[in-house]
């Protein structure tokens, strides 16, 4: 990249990484909302009833439980690679 620094160069490649791994978890938001929104919702009204209710809580559970885990091993690679 010319006209920059080293370092500038190296925020700059931080901050784009940083832009699509953001994208990335945006993405994946989307579909799993979607997923969980075709799994549990039957027929959309008015109101959810409680079973819809309770499958769209455990499913996003699952999910957060899932989306921690895969970020906590992700940045045990990365501390690793960064030793």
């Amino acid at each position: 990249m010319a006209g920059l620094g080293e370092a500038d160069e190296a925020e700059l490649q931080r901050l784009v990484a940083a832009e699509q791994q953001k994208a990335q978890f945006t993405a994946q938001v989307h579909h799993f909302m979607e997923l969980c929104w075709d799994k549990c919702v039957e027929k959309p009204g008015n109101r959810l009833d409680s079973r819809t209710e309770n499958c769209l809580s455990s499913c996003v559970d699952r999910f957060i439980d899932t989306t921690l885990t895969i970020t906590s091993r992700f940045a045990q690679i990365v501390q690793k690679g960064g030793q």
